[in-house]
């Protein structure tokens, strides 16, 4: 009996693994929301790191975490490092470029809990007297993100941050 149990489990275990293998190399995570203020309001909130603490959802999941910023005040060349609770994680973004008032491009470094190394885009798009803008993370996906996306929908758990976010900063801006 033991026996068959142990080749069901080694069965199933390489069925998981195999259909792992079969997930994109690339993964990709966005949202949008429109803003009732012009992408000028809106822009300096997300090109400026110091005034993320206004609307990151990651900010209030772990108010203690310490906090590093470097490299120039805003856009291109500014960075921030964090270290937090395991929701937040450790690690570091930097923003690479911008084109004001319509996209901001940041790299992204995870450190903690699972290291990853992707890029972030908020793109502005006016549209009449509302400011459409999304939110968005792209990068490659290692096996081991391949054979956790089998359980875990990245998508839906990421996604929930960029809605939370944005909604913050739709209040913030619209203020």
């Amino acid at each position: 009996m033991f026996k068959k149990i142990a080749i069901v489990i080694v069965i199933l275990v390489a069925v998981i693994l195999v259909y792992a293998a079969t997930k994109p190399d690339t993964f990709s995570v966005q949202r949008t929301t429109s803003i009732n203020a012009p992408a000028e309001k809106i822009f300096p909130l997300v090109n400026d790191l110091h005034k993320w603490d206004s609307w990151s959802p990651y900010e209030k999941k772990d108010p203690a975490m310490k906090r590093a910023f470097s490299g120039t005040a805003s856009g291109k060349g500014s960075a921030y490092a964090w270290e937090g609770n395991t929701e937040v994680g450790k690690g570091s973004i930097e923003i690479t470029e911008t084109s004001p008032p319509s996209r901001v491009r940041i790299k992204l470094d995870m450190l903690k809990p699972i290291e990853g190394h992707n890029i972030v885009e908020f793109t502005l798009e006016p549209k009449g007297d509302l400011t459409s803008i999304t939110w968005a993370m792209h990068g490659p996906s290692p096996y081991i993100s391949k054979v956790m996306g089998v359980f875990i929908n990245m998508d839906n758990m990421i996604g929930k941050d960029f809605e939370a976010g944005l909604a913050n900063l739709k209040a913030v801006a619209e203020k």
